[in-house]
C-alpha cells in the first residue's frame, strides 16, 4: 500500500482527487492540506510514502513544500500544476520533485505515476518536456528580477528597497521597465508572470 500525502488550496480538487485514488486497491491518503505551511506539518506527522502537492499554495508554493519534505523525510514528491512552465519544471527537478504533471491529468494516470515515482523512477509530462526546449528567454535584468522576487511576497516598495539595498526611486524605475517588458499592469502582475514562467 502507499500511503499517499494530498495538498492542494483547493477543496473541492483535493477531495476529488482524495476519493478517486481512494479507489485504487494499492493507494491510501493519509493526509491532506490546504496550504504549503500544512503539508510539510502534514508529512512529518503522517510520514507518508510519496506527497503529491499543488504548485501553487499559498502562503508560499508547492517547490518550498516539497524541498523542505524531500529534505526532511527523503519521500519522492510529484507537482501537479494549471501552469506547467518549462522555468518550474528545471527549478523543480533541481529541488529533486519526482514527477511533474498538469493538473488536466487524469486520477487514473495520475495513480499510474504514483506508482512510478514510489518505484523510484521519475515522470515528466512530455508535453512540459517538450516545451522546455523551445522556451522563450527571459527579457528581464537580473536586478529586475531580484526585485521582483522580493515584490512577490508581497513587500510595499520601502521594504523592497531596503532589502535590495537601492532608493525607493530607484526600484520604483527599476519596476517600471520590467512592468513595460512583461506588459503588465502592476507590479504583482508582473511579479506573478516572472514567477509563473519560472524566471524567479
Amino acid at each position: 500500500m502507499i500511503r499517499l500525502l494530498l495538498a492542494d488550496d483547493e477543496g473541492l480538487i483535493r477531495g476529488a482527487l482524495a476519493a478517486l485514488l481512494a479507489l485504487e486497491p494499492d493507494l491510501t491518503v493519509v493526509g491532506e492540506a490546504a496550504d504549503s505551511v500544512t503539508a510539510v506539518r502534514v508529512a512529518l506527522r503522517e510520514r507518508p510514502d510519496l506527497a503529491v502537492l499543488d504548485l501553487e499554495m499559498p502562503p508560499g508554493d508547492g517547490l518550498r513544500a516539497a524541498a523542505e519534505i524531500r529534505s526532511r523525510l527523503g519521500i519522492p514528491v510529484v507537482l501537479v500544476t494549471r501552469h506547467a512552465r518549462p522555468a518550474v519544471l528545471r527549478r523543480a527537478l533541481a529541488a529533486g520533485v519526482a514527477g511533474f504533471v498538469p493538473k488536466t491529468t487524469p486520477a487514473a494516470r495520475l495513480a499510474e505515476i504514483i506508482r512510478t515515482v514510489h518505484s523510484g523512477r521519475r515522470y515528466v509530462d512530455p508535453e512540459i518536456a517538450a516545451s522546455a526546449l523551445t522556451e522563450d528567454e527571459c527579457p528581464l535584468t537580473d536586478r529586475e528580477l531580484e526585485i521582483l522576487a522580493v515584490v512577490r511576497g508581497g513587500a510595499p516598495i520601502a521594504e523592497v528597497a531596503a532589502t535590495v539595498h537601492l532608493a525607493p526611486g530607484t526600484v520604483r524605475n527599476y519596476l517600471s521597465v520590467a512592468m513595460a517588458k512583461l506588459g503588465a499592469d502592476t507590479r504583482h502582475a508582473a511579479a506573478h508572470h516572472a514567477w509563473q514562467q519560472g524566471w524567479i
